[in-house]
């Protein structure tokens, strides 16, 4: 079934939309989870309440991607997972990998300014990525939005762990220098 064809049964509140974005999405919606909690249960759990949230956001949403609508809200239910179970510990996850590395290049902290301009600096990372190759783009998107593992992304491009991990060290690099351009660093 096409994605504006299940966006349509979400609209007339019919549960077969249900159904059938767990037949075309589940296995795309359970490797985002799992890549960020590290356990297949939890991973599953936040694919559940995927569905929920879309049940109950569509309408009024119409989103343009069906995928990336679910993948969005798959990622910030499992987050959201994530903070809850390792508040006093940090269990390794693809995720917890993830933002260790982006944090050379983004400070931590959770003051009101940086709130106020986490909109300019998504805007800019936007624009930054703009600039890249689309294998070096995709790599980054795959590594810290998808949270991917390195032997993942390498495997998408028939390349090795190592050019992998070079290649994304180097976006990395360009980042910070892009951000401290721009005044966020």
């Amino acid at each position: 079934m096409q994605d504006d064809e299940i966006v349509a049964l979400y609209w007339q509140r019919n549960e077969q939309a249900i159904s059938e974005t767990e037949l075309k999405y589940s296995r795309y919606l359970t490797k985002i989870a799992c890549n960020i909690l590290a356990d297949r249960e939890d991973g599953k759990e936040s694919v559940n309440d995927t569905y929920l949230r879309a049940w109950y956001s569509m309408p009024p949403h119409r989103p343009g991607v069906l995928a990336t609508y679910l993948g969005k809200i798959t990622r910030q239910l499992a987050i959201d997972v994530y903070r809850t179970k390792n508040r006093k510990k940090r269990r390794a996850s693809q995720y917890t990998r993830s933002l260790s590395e982006l944090g050379e290049c983004v400070s931590e902290g959770d003051t009101t300014e940086q709130r106020v301009d986490a909109r300019l600096l998504a805007e800019d990372v936007c624009a930054y990525l703009r600039t890249l190759s689309p294998e070096a783009r995709t790599a980054f998107v795959g590594r810290y939005f998808y949270t991917d593992s390195i032997r993942e992304i390498a495997s998408y491009y028939n390349m090795s762990e190592s050019k992998v991990k070079s290649m994304l060290y180097r976006t990395r690099l360009g980042l910070r220098a892009y951000l401290e351009q721009e005044g966020f660093l």
